[in-house]
């Protein structure tokens, strides 16, 4: 088993640069932060020590400046005391209780919230139903080196992934590199530092359902 070194975390995606359907997601998560961050009454410092995320960092995220990768999502949400589920539901969502049975929320195609990262272009499926165990998420997979890349991503939880379209290599810090054709998936903890790289001549998509103990 071979490990697979890390790199230096790149600048992440600015919503300036992406397109407007895009950038209005990217707006709407940066108010979403600002706004769970007021109503607790703390500062930026607050935030940034809860979240072990830079100040700086979160001030340009904040000012739309700045998209996180998903990790970086999910210690985000974790510093609210929230699922990362919990966290990307519209607010009026976030303000209703719902029962133990019979919930259902529909996702039209292209419906999903977008972020945009050096890895990869998120979209968040179903994000208006709340306290789900399950994040699904449709990707991009944009970086095709570990450079691109940046660090190795780990998070709670287990993580299964399809891919639909064109061909992703796998990394991660225990395991030798493996690629994963249209039709391959695989299941994996986590909590391993992890990385899909493109790996075909054109675009690659990929599903992947995130499980958050």
């Amino acid at each position: 088993m071979a490990k697979t070194a890390t790199t230096t975390r790149p600048k992440e995606t600015s919503p300036a640069a992406l397109p407007a359907a895009r950038r209005e997601g990217a707006r709407m998560l940066a108010a979403r932060i600002r706004e769970l961050r007021r109503a607790r009454g703390w500062s930026l410092s607050v935030l940034s020590e809860r979240s072990s995320i830079a100040t700086s960092t979160l001030s340009k995220i904040e000012n739309n400046s700045l998209s996180l990768t998903y990790d970086r999502l999910c210690a985000v949400a974790e510093a609210f005391g929230m699922s990362l589920s919990e966290f990307l539901a519209a607010q009026d969502e976030m303000a209703q209780s719902y029962g133990t049975s019979g919930r259902f929320v529909l996702e039209r195609r292209g419906n999903g919230e977008q972020v945009d990262t050096p890895g990869y272009l998120y979209e968040y499926l179903c994000t208006g139903l709340r306290s789900k165990q399950i994040v699904p998420t449709l990707s991009k997979v944009k970086a095709r080196t570990l450079q691109e890349f940046g660090p190795l991503l780990k998070h709670p939880g287990e993580e299964f992934v399809f891919v639909i379209k064109g061909k992703i290599e796998v990394h991660t810090e225990i395991y030798s590199p493996e690629k994963l054709e249209a039709g391959d998936s695989l299941y994996l903890d986590s909590r391993m530092g992890h990385a899909y790289l493109n790996a075909a001549q054109g675009e690659t998509v990929i599903l992947s359902a995130m499980y958050q103990p």
